[in-house]
């Protein structure tokens, strides 16, 4: 479905396309890596939780929760299939007994190299034939946006 922009005074046509196409393309990208994910057994908001936990290897449940833009209870959903499938291994923090802390186990590791494998042809298919200097311009752009947003 092609859309063109219709200019208005204050551009604000453009704009809006321009939100709705960016909308458009996460997903259309999340539709493709749960499609490619699925064999592996993992979903794509596993996917994320796992990355952070490699990121963030003492993060708490909270931490994890705002690091993957879910709620609390989501981030524990999400922690409590990954460790029934074996992914991470959860034990009670050092300093606070009440926070459990997430680590990968070799199985998670595994699987999350092979899931970003996946999800590189993905982003190959996403940049074809975009020029790099495109690329900075746009991030540049959708910079700026997230720092209006989030002021």
């Amino acid at each position: 479905m092609k859309t063109r922009a219709r200019s208005g005074k204050d551009g604000s046509d453009g704009r809006r396309l321009a939100a709705q196409r960016m909308k458009r393309i996460l997903i259309h990208f999340r539709g493709q890596m749960d499609e490619l994910l699925r064999p592996e057994g993992v979903t794509t908001a596993q996917l994320v939780m796992l990355k952070a936990i490699r990121n963030e290897p003492e993060a708490s449940g909270a931490n994890l929760a705002r690091a993957c833009y879910v709620t609390a209870q989501s981030a524990q959903a999400l922690l409590k299939s990954l460790e029934v499938g074996g992914w991470i291994v959860r034990s009670k923090d050092q300093m606070n007994e009440r926070i459990l802390i997430a680590r990968l186990t070799p199985i998670g590791e595994e699987l999350l190299e092979t899931a970003e494998k996946l999800v590189r042809t993905i982003e190959k298919k996403l940049w074809r034939g975009i020029p790099e200097g495109d690329l900075q311009s746009l991030n540049r752009t959708l910079e700026k946006c997230l720092e209006n947003l989030e002021s």
